[in-house]
């Protein structure tokens, strides 16, 4: 039995929206959903007992709890508030007080407080609840999910989470999710790139690329990217993990960004924010990430 007996918005049903609107629905939420294509709705109200809100205000007046999916926190302010912060044909036009926003898209940290405090003036609570994985993990509903915000409110939001993910973290206050998720990506994006470098060196060496993906593997230099990358999508040519170059990217400056704020030390998020931005511009937006692997090689 579900304790949120309401029902539940979800804004973006993209690649990771869809199989975690999904799963919601498989557990028995009642959702009503809402994207910028309408396809992506109806795909998904065709596959499940879902609703499809008629426009941003409508989900808000609709649903206690608005769970938003989308690419990034300006885009997510625009969607909550309108534009200029307006707050006309937005959701929060239609949100009584006392409701909830969630916002599990990967958000800067630092947009998401002062969102919080804009939220907050007309009576809305926010948390942020950003997810590690990929899409495969919101297949398998085995996402990591990192919450920031008011620990009684991640509890009453708790079993919907476990219906999405297997691994669930209360990060700290309003905004620690988006840092740790922006931080946690940045240590796999660096960490991407110094594999990536080692196989390419080692191959003009003369070794044979799988076989320094084995010795890695077998080895301390180990990482997420020898063991689920190199040999599955970048020596195969395959180059379709299904996360972009330019969230990968977009991820790293964000993680530079609160390592400034914090006066913390930043000299190889620096050097990374570089990087992938000149390959997110070399190679394009849409890019999948793993194909930093041909960047990388023809430097």
């Amino acid at each position: 039995m579900n304790s949120i007996s309401g029902k539940i918005g979800f804004i973006g049903i993209g690649a990771m929206g869809t199989p975690m609107a999904g799963n919601l629905a498989k557990a028995g939420y009642q959702l009503v959903i809402y994207d910028a294509e309408p396809k992506r709705a109806q795909a998904l109200a065709a596959a499940h007992k879902v609703e499809i809100a008629e426009n941003l205000a409508a989900i808000g007046a609709a649903c206690e709890i608005v769970i938003t999916m989308l690419p990034d926190g300006g885009i997510v302010r625009k969607v909550l508030c309108g534009g200029n912060d307006s707050f006309r044909d937005c959701v929060a036009a239609g949100l009584k007080a006392g409701s909830l926003v969630v916002d599990m898209s990967s958000s800067s940290p630092l947009g998401t407080r002062e969102l919080g405090t804009l939220l907050a003036k007309r009576g809305v609570k926010l948390i942020d609840a950003p997810v590690s994985n990929g899409v495969r993990g919101a297949i398998a509903a085995t996402l990591a999910i990192m919450v920031g915000g008011d620990k009684a409110l991640f509890e009453h939001c708790r079993p919907l989470f476990e219906k999405i993910g297997s691994q669930i973290f209360h990060a700290g206050p309003l905004g620690a999710g988006h840092a740790i998720k922006a931080l946690n990506n940045y240590v796999s994006a660096a960490g991407l790139v110094a594999a990536c470098e080692a196989v390419i060196v080692g191959r003009r060496f003369g070794l044979e690329p799988g076989v320094v993906v084995d010795i890695l593997n077998a080895s301390s230099g180990m990482n997420n990217t020898t063991k689920n990358k190199i040999k599955q999508y970048m020596i195969s040519g395959a180059f379709n993990a299904g996360f972009t170059m330019g969230l990968m990217a977009k991820d790293v400056r964000t993680a530079l960004e609160v390592a400034e704020a914090m006066h913390g030390p930043a000299r190889l998020a620096q050097q990374m924010s570089a990087v992938w931005s000149e390959a997110e511009q070399q190679l394009g937006a849409s890019a999948d990430h793993t194909e930093i692997f041909r960047y990388l090689e023809k430097l």
